[in-house]
């Protein structure tokens, strides 16, 4: 069993040493950039990833062409701020050792959020299919949340894939911002009715859940504003598309 990994990258220098390095368990390491302006490409060529660039197409479509770009048909997925933890690593390890009996294996990710380890709030275990043969499994999702399609058997992996998300708030902010606009889009595309329950109460309803249900109070300050500010995505998304629709100024 031989493993390709594919990162998808742009104006990732911060994060994509990290990434690389965690991936000693693979046999390719292949990184498909979009026109990244500051040092992204350069760190990945250095630490030995086969870099190619392509204008972007969407985080599906990109992946997707990753994929078709490998050198082997098992191909491991992660982010530029995602890395293995040595756990994983050596789970994968052992999983290339004794073969594989599934099309495509879960693992659990663990988000480091504002310097902390978020282990409630609906963000653990967040498991992901990340480990796939292509030849059975693809992603779909034009805009934004895209997923792996898997025909046949998933598997489950134990160790944790880590993800380094938001160092400041400032950054979350930037980040929202940006994936509102994607979701809205989306919202746009599939025609869907905007009403007062999707602007008042399903904000309401994201922050109860997640501060109360999903326990985020117990991830202290910073449960709090993942709570807070997972409210203001759902109000942005909509609010963004409401305004969007065709025939509005």
């Amino acid at each position: 069993m031989k493993i390709s990994a594919t990162i998808i990258t742009y104006n990732e220098e911060r994060n994509i040493a990290r990434a690389i390095e965690s991936l000693r368990c693979v046999d390719e390491i292949l990184v498909v950039d979009s026109g990244s302006t500051d040092r992204t490409v350069e760190i990945a060529a250095k630490l030995g990833a086969r870099v190619i660039d392509r204008a972007w197409a969407g985080y599906s479509s990109q992946k997707n062409w990753a994929a078709d770009q490998a050198a082997h048909d098992w191909i491991l997925s992660i982010d530029a701020d995602e890395a293995l933890s040595e756990l994983l690593e050596a789970e994968i390890w052992q999983l290339k050792k004794n073969g594989t009996a599934h099309n495509a294996y879960t693992m659990p990710r663990l988000a480091q959020y504002l310097g902390k380890w978020i282990l409630h709030s609906g963000w653990y275990p967040d498991r992901k299919v990340r480990l796939y043969n292509r030849r059975h499994a693809s992603w779909t999702g034009d805009f934004v949340h895209e997923s792996l399609t898997v025909e046949g058997p998933i598997g489950s992996l134990d160790a944790t894939l880590l993800h380094f998300t938001c160092d400041s708030l400032s950054e979350h902010l930037r980040t929202l911002d940006r994936y509102t606009t994607l979701a809205a889009e989306q919202i746009v595309e599939q025609k869907r009715p905007i009403t007062f329950y999707h602007l008042f109460f399903k904000p309401w309803w994201e922050f109860f859940r997640t501060y109360f249900l999903k326990r985020g109070f117990l991830d202290g300050p910073e449960g709090l504003a993942i709570a807070w500010l997972g409210a203001v995505y759902q109000f942005l998304k909509y609010a963004k598309a409401r305004y969007m629709q065709p025939g509005r100024d």
